[in-house]
């Protein structure tokens, strides 16, 4: 196919199956495209519908979101994941209302260079909402393509990224790319998905080198697997008189930056500093169900015990630390897993397990 055949075929697709009612195709502006965009990263559309409505009803502009307190956007975001995710958004808020009045810049290389957005989020907030002419390359685009072309290398490979980015220049029109971008898009999400892909259905099928050669299944080339590390932590949870339970707030930087967390532990013998550093006394030690978490780079182990704790003497709350009301909850940023482990101590509780 020719680029114009292409384009041609993906649009006639578009017309008839494309995806036109999803919530920020709705009153497309700049804003809401670079949320769903940022949302969509690592995350699943199924996923990301209820968070995207909750986030724009909460903060529905740029600058609502520059002016947020932190702990009300990475509560917006609890359960996401990637939580850096969360933090630049809200950074590149304050950079579009302080350093451009509030309005998006209409270039994709300025949009690339703001926190969080890269080439291919750049591309897409160009072309969406702003019609612009810029390819994008996000991982249901980069499938097609890689498929398309028969691509046999992993697509992440710098040398596969840097032809990836050339077809895609190459292959994307000079008209209607707002529909050619969502197109490609929904593509990769509903016809070329990582296994079974529909073949019959797609719109490229008589260019595309991997259904000719027969290869749709064994393309695009996997990543690499190495084993994730393993690795345990001991994680009380304090539960005072009143029935809430002591957390902190992690470093804005690293792993759950910013968040609301449980203390962590290498073992219980391990408690008795935690409690002098905050005047408690400790009543005894229940066991709960365990968890593992699977981050990108490595597994966690956790080992929770719900303990109760009173305050031993007067004593002031220190910066960073909070009695968190498990019957009230506030508006916190918490980390998926220290969130689940809040509702099964809330649980054993209302259930009357722990005196």
């Amino acid at each position: 196919m020719s680029p114009e055949q292409f384009g041609q075929a993906v649009l006639a697709w578009y017309d008839l199956h494309g995806r036109k009612d999803l919530p920020w195709q709705q009153g497309i502006n700049p804003y809401r495209v670079w949320v769903s965009e940022i949302m969509l990263q690592q995350t699943q559309v199924g996923t990301v519908l209820g968070y995207f409505d909750r986030f724009i009803e909460a903060l529905p502009d740029v600058q609502a979101l520059a002016a947020a307190a932190e702990d009300e956007v990475l509560h917006l975001w609890t359960g996401l994941g990637y939580y850096s995710r969360a933090r630049n958004l809200q950074k590149t808020a304050q950079i579009i209302v302080a350093e451009h009045a509030g309005e998006f810049p209409r270039d994709v290389e300025k949009l690339a260079e703001l926190p969080g957005i890269g080439r291919s989020t750049a591309g897409a907030i160009a072309s969406l909402s702003m019609g612009l002419r810029a390819p994008i390359l996000d991982g249901n685009v980069k499938r097609v393509l890689a498929r398309y072309l028969a691509l046999r290398e992993y697509p992440g490979e710098p040398a596969a990224m840097r032809e990836l980015w050339q077809v895609a220049e190459r292959l994307t029109p000079q008209t209607r790319v707002n529909h050619y971008t969502q197109a490609m898009m929904d593509l990769g999400a509903t016809l070329c998905t990582r296994s079974k892909p529909s073949c019959l259905l797609c719109p490229l099928r008589d260019g595309c080198r991997a259904q000719l050669l027969g290869l749709e299944q064994q393309l695009p080339v996997s990543k690499p697997r190495k084993a994730l590390p393993q690795k345990r932590t001991l994680m009380p949870l304090l539960v005072n008189p009143a029935g809430e339970i002591l957390l902190y707030r992690r470093p804005s930087s690293g792993l759950w930056g910013g968040l609301w967390s449980l203390p962590e532990l290498e073992d219980l013998e391990e408690l008795a500093a935690l409690a002098e550093r905050h005047g408690l006394a400790l009543g005894e030690a229940h066991e709960l169900k365990g968890l593992t978490h699977t981050f990108s780079h490595f597994q966690l182990a956790i080992e929770p015990w719900l303990i109760p704790a009173s305050v031993d003497g007067e004593r002031v709350a220190e910066a960073d630390w909070l009695w968190y009301n498990l019957a009230t909850p506030p508006r916190l940023g918490l980390a998926a897993p220290v969130k689940t482990l809040l509702k099964r101590a809330a649980a054993e509780l209302t259930a009357g397990e722990i005196p």
